[in-house]
């Protein structure tokens, strides 16, 4: 056993993905503001179609990480069947993007370099797999680094040379080439087992099982393919990328939840963690959505002036994102706590009945409707504007995001026993209507919009600085959690110095 430890990993987790945030806010400024708005959609392109090929490895790297948690020694297989997979995803992406770029009127050739990124991100995705059963805070450790290699790199290839897409091409292909070293220096223990056939037999007999949970992200990420080819343009792309990077610095409130997941299937049933690691979870995502209400507009100047007119785009992605995020929290924990797998004799019919299989059927239904609809919604309004277009892609999309998350919930209070701090969570919630509430007043008077980014950006995070340290300053005083918490983190960082 590992021993994860579920607050330490999550503390380590969240504190580097809010480093992230900066940090990839950084390399996006770089990319919005030199690319125009058919360049950033064409980036974005790229990224969802990759997203289509990627899931393949998931066949691979959903069981490793659930038997390197349980102790199995697995690694070194992984591995190695990965990058004979990655070969077959390749393929398809270059079918794909054959359809697709006449379609969009987007030049191939710039469809086929970002062919480069799957074999890179098959070999991180496959090394993150075997960390995150082994040492979950070494994904965040290597997602900084990530971020701030790809900073000096996007400088260079977009800014500099003026690569545009491609150049940020090669500083994310490099930027993980990097990452991969660290993944694999973390992972180096559980890699050096023999190839077991064993475990590929297994993978293949229960690749359905695999496969089948990604089919809903699969579904999901369809919604950038069905808007390019329904609408012909990829301008509303742009304008969902822009509100999407704003509405990240939510995402990473989940990041505190991350060792849930391995705890669980280390663990068994014993969950005494989860209602404090929900309450930890509340106390970061509270503040951090009202952050990205509160600076929405000066945000999307940020990125670029262009993307002001987004404003109402991304408040409807911020929630959306919001709800996703709570999903995405709920959802591992449920599986995580799942142990038809352990049984070597379980049947089609026990893993049918699992939540392994019920909760992906959700989903699927849930995204299956979001894409029917989207489609039907988007040939109506085909004659209007993208930004017409774009919001309503973005109000449909949170619309079809709730159910699944209320449904989670409810099975997660059915599964377990969940006792979450009322006072606390009233506490938070007051706390950042009250100080963002001033912190927006405070800003619509003084924040001045200038072009310059070098100008704004500085003045822009003061007034978000102020904001979060009003918070914690205030919740550390009225709530005995966050004083818990803070000397929590006090204890660890003496005892590592």
């Amino acid at each position: 056993m590992s021993g994860i430890r579920v607050t330490y990993a999550g503390l380590i987790s969240f504190v580097t993905g809010l480093v992230s945030v900066i940090t990839g806010i950084i390399f996006t400024l770089i990319v919005t503001r030199q690319l125009t708005a058919v360049e950033l959609g064409t980036w974005s392109l790229i990224g969802g179609l990759v997203s289509y090929v990627i899931i393949i490895e998931s066949t691979i790297s959903y069981w490793t990480t659930r038997e390197i948690a349980r102790g199995k020694e697995s690694g070194r297989t992984a591995l190695l069947s990965s990058g004979i997979v990655s070969i077959f995803a390749l393929l398809i992406y270059l079918v794909i993007i054959h359809y697709v770029a006449p379609q969009s009127k987007i030049n191939s050739d710039v469809l086929l370099y970002g062919s480069i990124l799957i074999p890179v991100m098959f070999l991180f995705r496959i090394l993150s797999a075997i960390n995150y059963g082994w040492k979950p805070h070494s994904l965040s450790i290597t997602n900084i680094v990530f971020e701030i290699v790809k900073i000096p790199l996007g400088f260079y290839f977009v800014y500099i040379e003026h690569m545009s897409v491609i150049g940020a091409i090669i500083s994310i292909t490099i930027a993980y080439a990097v990452s991969i070293v660290i993944l694999a220096i973390y992972a180096k223990d559980k890699l050096k087992n023999k190839v077991n056939l064993q475990f590929l037999k297994k993978w293949f007999r229960l690749s359905w099982l695999s496969l089948y949970p990604e089919i809903p992200g699969l579904l999901s990420k369809l919604d950038i393919l069905v808007f390019t080819l329904v609408t012909g343009m990829i301008i509303g792309i742009s304008y969902y990328t822009a509100a999407i990077t704003i509405a990240s610095l939510v995402v990473q409130a989940g990041s505190i939840s991350r060792a849930v997941y391995p705890k669980l299937l280390e663990a068994g049933n014993k969950n005494e963690f989860l209602s404090e690691n929900l309450i930890r979870l509340f106390y970061f995502i509270i503040p951090l959505t009202a952050i990205s209400f509160v600076f929405v507009r000066p945000a999307l100047f940020a990125l670029n002036p262009i993307y002001e007119i987004a404003t109402q785009i991304t408040i409807l992605v911020i929630v959306k994102t919001l709800f996703n995020t709570l999903s995405s929290v709920f959802y591992p924990i449920l599986t995580g706590a799942e142990t038809v797998d352990v049984d070597e004799n379980s049947k089609f019919r026990d893993y049918t009945k699992s939540k392994l299989f019920s909760l992906p059927t959700f989903q699927i239904v849930q995204y299956s409707v979001y894409i029917i609809a989207l489609f039907v919604g988007l040939v109506l309004l085909k004659t209007n504007s993208q930004l017409e277009q774009t919001t309503f892609w973005a109000a449909i999309m949170l619309i079809c995001e709730i159910p699944l998350t209320v449904y989670l919930y409810k099975t997660l209070r059915k599964n377990f026993t969940i006792k979450l701090d009322k006072k606390s969570l009233v506490k938070y919630l007051v706390t950042s209507i009250s100080v963002f509430s001033i912190m927006y007043v405070v800003t619509d008077h003084f924040l001045e919009y200038k072009k310059s980014i070098f100008e704004f950006l500085p003045n822009l995070l003061l007034f978000v600085m102020i904001g979060v340290f009003a918070y914690i300053i205030i919740t550390y005083f009225i709530d005995n959690r966050t004083k818990s918490l803070f000397s929590a983190i006090m204890k660890e960082f003496l005892n590592r110095t």
